[in-house]
């Protein structure tokens, strides 16, 4: 069997050791880099038409145009999403991009936890008993088989989440344009309207940024709760603040943020923090932050390598096209 070679750039140290352990068997040499590919460092991927990049950096025009110069074909973005590579650009001048699909069990796994989570003020319980205050809150918490449950995306992960919740007994709506998962389908309007917690799982793209905007937010029950493991620009964050602020939204759970890019992943203690909705949500007792680490289980790593090494062979062997 020829061996080919690709470079993974970006490629933290958990995720070189599963390349490294996997690439054998599947005939691939990896070239891997620590460092986000860039204008700078494209000369790493001299001698192989494939590539590999993480979703923590963004994949502009310009190191699209290094990229090919060096002779790369074909890009495997190490993530469902493909929001942070300018697609446009990479068709324009000929660079396919393909993306992985992982267990959809780390991100439903997680959406369930926030779930819990905010409708049990865990927030606020968990600060209070840090400084010692072991007072119960003053609002009771309420059981999701009380609840009714919108899942807008029905895709691997929002499929997942439907089944997770069965065994909690709630109602369960969904919208979405794939309707193979066993739900009960309803407009994206009805689901809005009769759902007390509203789950989203759909891809960023130009069709869905603020999906959910004031409009949307307007048309949800009062109190109900809002959580967002996808990604930040699904939300019209604006919206979703006045909303929290004036009561309408009883709180929200959000493992994506707009503007998130920049903080996320790393240490900002030492920091100013200039993302004025960041601040002023974890100010708010009934609201979480979390970043951006839903998908961030050993499972879903060892899935995402494995299926990156078999986009780069699929494309060598002429099976991917763009």
């Amino acid at each position: 069997m020829t061996s080919i070679g690709i470079t993974v750039y970006g490629c933290e140290r958990d995720e070189a050791a599963v390349f490294n352990e996997l690439s054998p068997r599947f005939g691939v040499i990896p070239t891997m880099t620590s460092s986000a590919v860039s204008e700078t460092n494209v000369m790493l991927a001299n001698g192989n038409r494939c590539i590999s990049v993480g979703h923590k950096y963004e994949v502009s025009e310009p190191i699209l145009l290094a990229l090919r110069e060096s002779g790369v074909k074909y890009i495997s973005t190490r993530s469902i999403g493909c929001n942070h590579i300018d697609m446009k650009a990479a068709k324009s001048i000929g660079i396919a991009v393909g993306n992985v699909v992982y267990s959809p069990g780390s991100v439903a796994d997680y959406t369930l936890m926030l779930m819990l989570m905010t409708i049990r003020n865990a927030k606020s319980i968990v600060s209070r008993a840090e400084n010692y205050d072991f007072r119960l809150d003053h609002v009771r918490g309420k059981e999701l088989r009380d609840m009714t449950v919108g899942v807008l995306g029905t895709g691997h992960i929002g499929t997942a989440v439907i089944e997770r919740l069965r065994g909690f007994g709630c109602r369960v709506l969904a919208h979405s344009h794939n309707k193979e998962a066993a739900a009960n389908y309803v407009s994206l309007d009805e689901l809005l309207r009769k759902s007390d917690i509203l789950t989203i799982h759909v891809p960023l793209s130009s069709d869905t940024y603020h999906m959910i905007g004031h409009e949307q937010i307007e048309a949800m029950k009062p109190g109900a709760f809002l959580i967002n493991t996808a990604r930040g620009g699904l939300v019209d964050t604006d919206a979703l603040i006045k909303a929290l602020d004036n009561g309408k939204l009883g709180g929200a759970a959000l493992d994506v943020l707009e503007g998130e890019e920049g903080l996320f992943y790393f240490d900002c203690i030492q920091k100013p923090i200039d993302n004025q909705f960041l601040l002023r949500l974890q100010k708010m007792s009934n609201v979480i932050i979390t970043p951006h680490t839903a998908y961030y289980s050993g499972r879903a790593l060892r899935d995402t390598v494995e299926k990156t090494l078999l986009n780069c062979l699929d494309f060598e062997r002429g099976k991917c096209f763009d």
